[in-house]
């Protein structure tokens, strides 16, 4: 012990006593380090907002907000850093971020499944190879022209390899957050580009490695390669030993029951143990979690379950702290004069000439079309975190100075903030080729071309299958050639979250919707069994699709799958389901707009199903299938659509079809109706409407004429009726039925003396509200609201009727569009 005042400042306490007992809470580690955290995930959340209509992955915004903290901004006033950033948080800063960047890559190498890479097509294949050696060739040729200038003092291979690492990188996880954002992701181009960038991750890894192998202090290259072949021997050890261990691990978990909490520990803890191996052999720590990330079994529940217990917090909490750790040690000040802004821009031309030039040729090569190519480009160009972790390692061995440094982060922003802008200006996905031959959109058409049908249901969990494979049952028109056509799709949420990316390499492996964390097991192998079946034993063909997307944005998906799909017709759910105590819970309140969207944007006929126990148990053999259907018509273009679709369904020997014509008597006075909501006006029967409606019932009526022969199975009747109190009577009478088939707008003197009171489902219409929601009608039949697509329809008709004095005036519809 001396008595030299120069003495360095103990390290910092881990809690204060707090300001009463006189002590500064941020002169101690814990309370600084949440403050630390709340400044960095407000700012980063702000940024990510505020970058939202740019359509840019939230990575953008987490690194420019670890920028603004740093010394390149906020961190230019001392006193700011000296409080908020002290030079003496940052190693417990640094290694919470570290921790926290080990779990993120466990999690990007869930991602990656190696039998997929092994299944890769030669045309991603090669996309893939050219993406990364032209790109890692321009690398090399621009670190000789940084190092005669600005990073003279640099190891020259270890520079050169981290410099063509750092240009040749492809960010996986940004850029299936890109294609998810901008519509891509189930699309060719969208498996093209996530193919290749999986295999230029995984090299882009194992050049890493070689670079950290080299860059180590000691001199002697025989210390790189002992480094080089520890990890080779440590990447054997985990294939030949670890995985099995995990697959039996794995395989203990069976589907549909919660992941035991040991297994998750003793998990965690090889993560971690692994991560310590490889920071012991000089590679990095990082590796280690990558690796065990990749070789762990994809297959059954435990994977999910670890995604689902480890994202969030990793992802949402400790992931931003990795991103100011890395904006603290960049300051774009160190960029100063022409040769240093020169030099940025060579950086940046020659990561994008190498990226987009290499992927377009090889793309043009294997004969994919130059929009197509010139957006792989681009998309392949995507930087993000791998490009800052290989950075960072750079910077902290001593290959990268701080000038290197800082150009290079800011070349990664450039890059991955013009991707989604070029994409969109050179690659117009949403252009249909089908507008052409886009003949039959309503069901009606279809029924007179005498031309196959096509049907597309969206379902939003595995609960609406039994209802689709009755549906698509009564639907299939067994008297007919022509086949049925059905498209099931699948409406699945894209969130911030990364198992959404997982969920979307299932669907590409498959070809079938990922059931994510269903409570029921082995509920999708039951459900795949059962559309597989029934495709088997019926003359219908049924093709699984998926449609990822947000929320808000979703509906857009749907509309171009109906135009590319050329469906006649697309049925959505209803916004809600029956409990068991027979009243109505909302699923989600989303889905209701979504379904007000679809009606609107639709290039065909839209019908929504309200389901009140239409599927019962599945089925897949019509021996036993039997359906009481009801089709209440009132006149106008969308009963007419409802009654061609039950015209359909009754040739199928086990429906029995009812069709109820309301007819008013000269007593009939509509005249005290008003609307309540007043979108759209129904009650106004063009002669051009009633013609038409005249000459549906007419063949209604001949077809009924053909089967006196044989077993009648549709039964026409007219009601006459002298007030609306007589229609709700007369749809009592049929209130036994399984099945109403009505339009969403019905026309005519009748259908305007419907008593409805304000509804807050107006997309059903008035007849389906009285059936769904009204005390008027009593019935638990399930119901499905048609509108059919009308080409100079300018807006559906979501209005709803009540009985109201002259005097009142109506209300307007104040629910947000």
């Amino acid at each position: 012990m001396g008595t030299n005042d120069t003495t360095c400042p103990g390290p910092m306490k881990a809690t204060s006593n707090g300001v009463f007992q006189g002590e500064n809470p941020l002169q101690h580690a814990l309370p600084l380090l949440i403050l630390q955290i709340c400044i960095v995930l407000f700012l980063t959340r702000v940024l990510a907002f505020l970058l939202r209509p740019l359509r840019q992955p939230r990575v953008i915004a987490e690194i420019v907000g670890g920028i603004l903290l740093g010394p390149s901004a906020l961190g230019k006033s001392s006193k700011f850093l000296n409080t908020v950033f002290p030079a003496k948080s940052l190693t417990v800063l640094d290694t919470l971020a570290n921790l926290g960047l080990i779990f993120f890559l466990f999690l990007v190498g869930l991602e990656l499944d190696p039998k997929s890479l092994k299944r890769t097509g030669k045309k991603a294949l090669s996309i893939a190879l050219a993406g990364i050696t032209l790109p890692f060739i321009f690398g090399i040729g621009t670190s000789f022209a940084l190092r005669s200038s600005i990073a003279d003092g640099a190891s020259k291979a270890p520079f050169l390899v981290f410099m063509g690492v750092a240009l040749s990188i492809t960010a996986f996880p940004v850029l299936a957050r890109i294609l998810a954002e901008i519509k891509l992701l189930t699309t060719d181009i969208g498996k093209i580009a996530l193919s290749a960038a999986a295999v230029n991750d995984v090299a882009a890894w194992i050049l890493l490695a070689l670079a950290v192998a080299l860059s180590g202090e000691g001199s002697s290259p025989l210390t790189s390669l002992w480094v080089f072949l520890a990890g080779c021997g440590f990447v054997l050890f985990c294939i030949f030993v670890l995985q099995p261990g995990m697959k039996w691990i794995a395989k203990r978990c069976p589907e549909g029951e919660p992941v035991k909490e040991h297994y998750v520990c003793l998990t965690l803890g090889i993560v971690l143990a692994a991560s310590f191996v490889t920071d012991l052999i000089g590679i990095h720590a990082l590796f280690g979690a990558f690796v065990i990330g990749v070789i762990f079994p994809k297959e059954g529940n435990f994977a999910n379950s670890l995604v689902e217990k480890l994202e969030d917090l990793v992802s949402g909490l400790f992931l931003p702290l990795y991103f100011v750790s890395s904006g603290l040690k960049t300051d774009v000040a160190t960029i100063q004069g022409a040769q240093s802004w020169g030099l940025l821009v060579l950086v940046i031309f020659n990561a994008c000439f190498g990226k987009i030039v290499g992927t377009v040729v090889v793309s043009l090569y294997c004969k994919v079309p130059l929009d197509e190519s010139l957006a792989l480009g681009f998309l392949m160009n995507t930087k993000g975190l791998v490009e800052l972790i290989v950075l960072n390692i750079g910077k902290d061995r001593g290959v990268l100075n701080d000038q290197i440094f800082a150009i290079m982060v800011l070349m990664a922003i450039f890059t991955t903030f013009m991707t989604t802008p070029l994409v969109l200006a050179v690659y117009k996905p949403g252009k249909s080729s089908t507008k052409g031959d886009y003949n039959n959109r309503t069901i009606e058409e279809t029924n007179r071309s005498n031309k196959p049908l096509r049907l597309m249901f969206c379902f939003q969990s595995i609960m609406n299958i039994p209802t689709i494979v009755n549906l698509i049952e009564a639907s299939r028109g067994t008297n007919r050639k022509e086949t049925l056509s059905v498209y099931a799709m699948h409406l699945m949420e894209l969130s911030e979250r990364s198992s959404a990316i997982l969920m979307a390499h299932k669907v590409r492996k498959n070809g079938l919707p990922f059931w994510n964390k269903d409570k029921s097991g082995n509920s999708s192998d039951m459900v795949v069994v059962a559309f597989e079946a029934y495709q088997r034993l019926s003359r219908v063909s049924v093709r699984p699709m998926t449609a990822i997307s947000a929320m808000a944005t979703i509906h857009e998906d749907i509309c171009r799958s109906a135009e590319r799909k050329r469906a006649a017709m697309v049925i959505l759910p209803f916004h809600k389901h029956v409990r068991l105590d027979r009243t109505w819970e909302t699923t989600r309140n989303e889905y209701r707009l979504i379904n007000k969207k679809v009606m609107e944007e639709a290039p065909c006929s839209v019908a929504i199903l309200v389901d009140r126990g239409l599927g019962g148990a599945t089925r897949v053999s019509s021996s036993d299938f039997s359906l009481a259907i009801t089709v209440l018509f009132f006149g106008g273009n969308d009963d007419r659509e409802a009654l061609a679709f039950a015209v359909r369904m009754a040739e199928h020997p086990g429906i029995s079809l009812t069709v109820v014509r309301f007819i008013p008597s000269e007593e009939f006075k509509p005249e005290n109706v008003k609307l309540e909501i007043t979108e759209d006006q129904t009650g106004s029967c063009s002669g051009e409407t009633r013609l038409v409606d005249i000459e549906a019932i007419t063949e209604l009526k001949a077809k009924l004429k053909e089967q006196e022969s044989s077993e009648c199975q549709i039964v026409y009747e007219e009601k006459i009726v002298n007030c609306h109190e007589e229609v709700c009577k007369a749809m009592d009478e049929y209130s036994r039925s399984n099945l109403f088939l009505v339009g969403k707008s019905p026309e005519g003197s009748v259908a305007s003396g419907l008593h409805v009171m304000r509804s807050d489902t107006p997309e059903l219409g008035p007849v389906g509200n009285l059936l769904t929601s009204s005390e008027s009608v009593s019935t638990s039949a399930s119901v499905l609201v048609m509108q059919q697509y009308v080409a100079s329809r300018d807006s559906p008709v979501v209005g709803v009727l009540k009985n109201v004095t002259k005097e009142d005036s109506p209300v307007k519809d104040t629910e947000s569009p």
